[in-house]
């Protein structure tokens, strides 16, 4: 080393403990990157018949059973994220489309869960750009249900979703914008607040009202050492009026790190393994749900995508909450 001459100071991550996987679901049919993000539906009259869906950017969009084996496949070209909403008198799932680059779309579709089969009912552009991150909320005072795409260039548009009508109307209402590529996005329905994680920069709060502020609030950075770069899929366990934590995919180290609510702290991070079923790496989305999935997940299912499923192509792997919240020493 030449004198004078100081060692530069890498970051390095905290530990995590490791949590095996419950499940994994079939691979999906195309290769290389090609499963992106979950989602979940509780069948809150019998568990056990909960359904998961998750997208396949190549191909179209696959439900699968809790015990991951794919019940159906609806074809679409370049989906990228899906969220979903029960609306009372049908399940609801929108999915992120980037099949036309210049313009981004939001692809429509309800869930049958009798049938465990999406049915597509439209497809509506959004504005200029490539859609990549999607997610849904619904406002508590009245109801009404909005979604959120998250384009590649850090924009961030939302659109009202009317579904009082024969055919669905998909309405742009206001756009932000962050610095750089952003993806992973989650509404707090509870509290009104939207999430979205900037990949190599880290995660911001917005409020989720169409006449809010369009300004970004900073609330944790990618540091190398609880979150790396990048900084991926969002998800919520929520609990009580605004407590709980916000979950995320630290795709850099194969990590998970959580954040207490409401101040946004940190609380600590996992990793995927060690058991039966082989563990996760690149994740990119990730999806979590609270409630009794049955024996198997007493207190929640959480569901990560898998960038490395070799020798098979990717899927996604199923773990317990509780497993996780044992593992992390959480209330």
């Amino acid at each position: 080393m030449l004198a004078g001459c100081a060692t530069a100071s890498v970051p390095v991550a905290v530990e995590a403990p490791t949590v095996a996987a419950t499940a994994e679901t079939d691979p999906v049919d195309t290769a290389a990157d090609a499963a992106d993000d979950p989602a979940i539906w509780r069948n809150a009259a019998d568990p056990a018949k909960s359904l998961v869906i998750g997208t396949d950017k190549k191909a179209g969009i696959h439900v699968y059973s809790l015990t991951g084996k794919r019940l159906s496949f609806t074809p679409a070209a370049r989906l990228n994220n899906v969220d979903l909403r029960d609306v009372g008198t049908r399940v609801i799932a929108a999915a992120s489309d980037r099949a036309d680059i210049a313009t981004a779309h939001v692809s429509l579709f309800t869930l049958d869960t009798a049938a465990a089969k999406l049915v597509p009912i439209g497809r509506f552009p959004v504005g200029p750009g490539e859609a990549y991150g999607m997610c849904l909320w619904t406002r508590a005072r009245d109801h009404a249900l909005f979604g959120f795409v998250v384009l590649k260039d850090g924009r961030i548009d939302q659109v009202a979703i009317d579904l009082s009508g024969a055919a669905p109307k998909v309405t742009t209402v206001r756009s932000m914008k962050l610095g750089t590529q952003s993806e992973g996005c989650v509404v707090d329905d509870r509290t009104g607040q939207l999430y979205v994680a900037e990949e190599d920069v880290g995660l911001w709060r917005f409020d989720a009202e169409p006449s809010a502020s369009v300004t970004a609030t900073p609330i944790a950075k990618v540091d190398g050492k609880t979150l790396v770069a990048d900084a991926e899929g969002l998800a919520l366990a929520p609990s009580g009026r605004n407590g709980g934590y916000l979950v995320v995919s630290s795709q850099g180290d194969n990590a998970y790190t959580l954040y207490r609510l409401p101040g946004v702290t940190y609380a600590g991070r996992f990793r995927i393994g060690g058991g039966a079923i082989d563990g996760t790496s690149d994740t990119d989305g990730i999806e979590l749900m609270l409630g009794n999935f049955g024996p198997a997940y007493p207190q929640g299912l959480f569901v990560a995508q898998d960038g490395d499923n070799a020798p098979a192509t990717q899927n996604f792997k199923y773990l317990s909450w509780a497993s996780v919240k044992q593992a992390l020493k959480l209330r």
